[in-house]
């Protein structure tokens, strides 16, 4: 498929879904739950706990949020750029679950305690006792799962695929098809042109005497 306008609209809807829906949920998940407190879902592998997350995504690397909201804010640019090349469905949809994912967590940064470039991410879906991450790290998880799938497929942003195979034909410099054998050209070998002219001296192959 060619870049157009309907693939960058998709990619603006998706990330729009997922834009809305995280900051829904967290807006939910502060007005019903205690900080700390767990509730079971799915019993010890799945559940609802209230975090305030200064790091990263999945609760990485807390005490760096100001280098996130960085990164939060150059993936939403390169995205942004690409968004003109794409001629790929599935690659406007895992772009647009990367913005997404990117822009939810990027906005609490910028308007959530302590302060501006520094506010923690509200994380509530907790996995086991593992970590506890929100819609928009889904989100992100996601697209790279796609973005590697892709990748591997060999599709790229564009829609063309790596490797893909020209056109098959005779290699160059070769004899063409039904082209005649060296010799065959000339109506056979050269014993049997030595043939002809005898034949054509005297039909029954003898020479006349003087």
């Amino acid at each position: 498929m060619r870049p157009g306008r309907p693939l960058v609209a998709l990619l603006g809807a998706v990330a729009l879904v997922v834009l809305v829906v995280d900051q829904l949920t967290k807006v939910w998940a502060v007005a019903t739950f205690t900080e700390g407190e767990r509730v079971p879902v799915v019993g010890d592998l799945l559940g609802l706990t209230l975090l305030y997350n200064p790091g990263a995504a999945l609760s990485l690397a807390t005490g760096m949020t100001w280098i996130f909201t960085l990164a939060a804010i150059g993936v939403s640019i390169v995205v942004v750029r690409i968004a003109a090349r794409l001629g790929s469905r599935t690659w406007a949809v895992a772009l647009g679950l990367l913005l997404g994912g990117a822009v939810g967590n990027l906005v609490d940064r910028l308007v959530r305690e302590p302060g501006l470039a520094v506010g923690h991410v509200v994380d509530f879906i907790a996995y086991g006792d593992l970590f506890v991450g929100n819609v928009a790290d889904i989100a992100i998880v996601a697209a790279a799962g796609l973005i590697i799938l892709l990748s591997v497929r060999g599709v790229a942003v564009d829609g063309t695929r790596e490797g893909a195979a020209a056109g098959g034909g005779p290699a160059e410099g070769g004899p063409a098809l039904g082209a005649p054998a060296d010799g065959a050209a000339d109506g056979g070998s050269a014993d049997g042109g030595a043939d002809r002219s005898v034949t054509d001296a005297d039909p029954a192959g003898r020479r006349e005497t003087p």
